[in-house]
């Protein structure tokens, strides 16, 4: 328990105190926004745990939004408006992100489809004629000996 609460404090003072919002609510309501922005550099961390120059830039513009009295889901629009979905860590349910997702299932059922048919329409082979089974008796016998 104790070290889980060392971790917390080093966490809150590798944060600059001159960044944080002087109103311990905004700034608690900030730092779960942090979580879900993606940090555009790092592309698989939040902004909160990234230390590059862009993820500090995305929260002072988070800091400045809560300050300013918007709500998270205003500031929420407003980012994705600026940069994208791919700013959010868990962008929301869309008829574009359901194609992006259901793309390559799509793609390999069809796949799957077309071959199954290719190889249903493809004639079975003819049998052997009498002669060549003889030829083919004697190349089989030949290979044995």
């Amino acid at each position: 328990m104790l070290l889980a609460i060392a971790a917390v404090f080093c966490i809150a003072a590798a944060s600059d105190p001159a960044e944080r919002l002087p109103d311990p609510a905004q700034e608690a309501r900030a730092r779960a926004l942090f979580t879900e922005v993606r940090c555009l550099v790092c592309q698989n961390e939040s902004i909160d745990d990234s230390e590059a120059q862009l993820a500090g830039d995305l929260r002072r513009i988070v800091r400045q939004q809560v300050a300013a009295g918007r709500s998270d889901a205003q500031i929420r629009q407003f980012l994705v408006a600026r940069y994208g979905e791919f700013v959010l860590l868990k962008p929301p349910f869309s008829i574009g992100n359901a194609a992006l997702w259901a793309g390559p299932f799509v793609v390999v059922l069809v796949g799957g489809l077309l071959l199954l048919a290719l190889l249903r329409r493809r004639p079975a082979p003819d049998a052997l004629s009498p002669e060549e089974e003889a030829r083919l008796s004697a190349l089989l016998q030949n290979r044995d000996n």
